[in-house]
């Protein structure tokens, strides 16, 4: 790579490690219920949420009863935004005088913000209307971000507890994570994209004649305050069709970093809030560790290769070296402002989350740079992950990873004083099972039924490519795609929508479950046996666990795909 890709990725991830630490423990402190500063602002808001809503906070729940409500919050909202997708045409705040969505679109969208995926297979400025825009899709990306973080509370409670039957109170955790972490934050950075020059008003669409004498229509609208969100929450739907590549959702080099930090601040923050409540900061350090390599993994193959270029093109006679008078590389696809640095690193952070906007165009990356964001999914999105759905990911294979070491050792593995038994491994392995099944058996029925095939821009290890890219990005909650497969057909409409929500509430599921089952259990003091879970072996081996998990379900799938195609392409064939 070369100088300037080290240095600005280096800067990145300091920034992010900055902003990790004291946001974590401010987290800690808010789902502990201890005070904040902004408790004298919020503390009324909160009180009255409870009492309109009915709530006792103090009273907790069981592991089932925590998912229930989670259950049945997720599907009120989901049927209300789907109503109001059927209804924008006869409601206000619709200056563009935009229709009905269609049954199978509208169900896919609402199925997508829902599960904090936010996968669009629409264009925003011509679909949605203000109001859906702001009452639906906004709503979402708050409390679907809300109730990830609550899953990962809730999780770290299981940890934390002893001989204990419940592990909190979903409809608590989801104000706090609503009003004390997501809506301020939001507020003020906001601001910071406004003051860079990004939108934010209810103007109706302006009507621009261009040099040459024809009439332009300029999209604008509320975007400032939809934008932050989809990045802070991790969830990723643009409020324009070209997403974060769009000026006015992303103008300027600032706002790129202010985005991919925001998709990366509550995720790396989680693990220090885990830290905190365990009461053990090295082992928030060690999971952030385990993060940080894997990234660093990726967005260095990312880069390298998009900056190295397409060899076809250089055995043509084409200079893609990069100088002081080009950028180099491969450049298709990519927005001219940021060039293949920035655009390699945004498509790293935002499929190492699951946030999936997109500052580039994945599907025109070479195929080994495409297979990168393709595995930051496939390996559960838990390199720093979505906002919660990231740190409880990676709890679930840490107990794996001690579950191994207690085999390699012959006794009972141990994590944080629980003992790791039949139980806690059957669900574990449940919670991975089901993430590569729910995207390779529709995957597979789509490359052979004539109305998958019929979405694929590129014939051969391209177009599987595409499809696998599609069911992988909706399993793992992402959203972004290899945008060269038409999705909005009612065949991927609705296979794309069940795949979002089994991927989002059959993992939840199994993940609670462990938490209640954790919380049940006696602490057991730690001995000259115990193997620790705080160092730089255990660091090495939870990532060795997640790379051959990963490994072992999708290889086979990305060999007919993107790694083929990478054979291809340096042999000098195209398909």
């Amino acid at each position: 790579m070369l100088a300037n890709a080290i240095i600005q990725i280096g800067l990145f991830i300091a920034l992010v490690t900055a902003i990790s630490v004291p946001l974590g423990h401010y987290m800690a402190r808010v789902f502990a219920n201890e005070k904040t500063f902004l408790d004298p602002l919020l503390k009324p808001v909160e009180r009255l949420i409870y009492r309109l809503g009915g709530v006792h906070p103090e009273n907790e729940q069981t592991w089932v009863e925590y998912a229930v409500a989670m259950l049945l919050f997720s599907a009120a909202g989901m049927l209300l935004l789907y109503g109001l997708e059927r209804l924008q045409g006869w409601l206000p705040l619709n200056p563009q005088a935009l229709g009905a969505v269609a049954p199978d679109l509208a169900f896919n969208t609402a199925a997508s913000f829902t599960t904090n995926t936010n996968w669009q297979a629409y264009g925003g400025e011509s679909t949605m209307s203000y109001l859906t825009q702001m009452a639906g899709l906004a709503f979402h990306n708050f409390v679907s971000a809300a109730a990830g973080i609550a899953i990962a509370i809730a999780m770290i409670r299981g940890f934390v507890r002893r001989n204990a039957k419940t592990i909190g109170n979903f409809w608590f955790d989801l104000t706090r994570a609503t009003l004390w972490i997501l809506l301020p934050i939001c507020v003020v950075m906001a601001l910071a994209l406004v003051w860079q020059g990004v939108p934010d008003n209810f103007a109706p669409y302006v009507r621009a004649k261009t040099i040459e004498g024809a009439v332009q229509t300029i999209a604008e609208g509320p975007v400032a305050s939809q934008e932050i969100i989809k990045e802070l929450g991790t969830n990723g739907g643009g409020f324009f069709n070209a997403n974060s590549a769009h000026p006015y959702e992303n103008p300027t080099p600032l706002t790129n970093l202010i985005e991919m930090l925001a998709i990366f601040a509550i995720g790396a923050g989680l693990t220090h809030t885990f830290g905190k409540m365990v009461g053990d900061p090295r082992q928030g350090w060690a999971l952030y560790g385990v993060m940080t390599i894997l990234f660093l993994m990726g967005v260095a193959v990312c880069t390298w290769s998009e900056q190295r270029g397409n060899p076809m093109l250089a055995r043509a006679g084409a200079n893609e070296v990069a100088s002081a008078m080009q950028s180099g590389g491969n450049m298709e696809g990519k927005e001219v402002r940021f060039g293949i640095v920035d655009s390699a690193l945004f498509a790293t952070v935002t499929t190492d989350t699951s946030c999936g906007a997109v500052n580039s165009m994945h599907d025109s990356y070479t195929p080994l740079g495409g297979l990168i964001p393709l595995l930051n999914m496939q390996i559960g999105e838990i390199i720093f992950g979505g906002v919660g759905s990231g740190l409880y990911g990676m709890l679930v294979m840490a107990v794996l990873a001690v579950f191994i070491a207690g085999l390699m050792v012959g006794r009972t593995p141990e994590y944080l004083g629980k003992k790791i038994e039949g139980r806690e491994m059957k669900l574990a392995m449940l919670f991975i099972l089901i993430f590569p099944l729910v995207i390779l058996i529709p995957a597979s029925l789509a490359v052979v039924l004539p109305a998958g095939l019929a979405g694929i821009s590129n014939p051969g290890p391209h177009g599987f490519s595409q499809i696998l890219y599609a069911y992988t990005s909706a399993s793992a909650n992402n959203g972004s795609a290899f945008a060269g497969l038409n999705a909005n057909t009612p065949f991927y409409n609705v296979t794309l929508a069940l795949v979002m929500l089994c991927g989002r509430f059959l993992m939840k599921i199994p993940a609670l479950a462990l938490a209640g089952s954790l919380a049940a259990k006696k602490s057991v003091p730690e001995s000259a046996g115990t193997f620790p879970t705080n160092g730089a072996i255990f660091v090495i081996l939870l990532i060795g666990v997640i790379l051959i998990v990963a490994a072992l379900t999708f290889f086979p799938a990305d060999a007919l795909g993107p790694i083929v195609e990478q054979l291809a392409m340096r042999h000098g064939h195209l398909y």
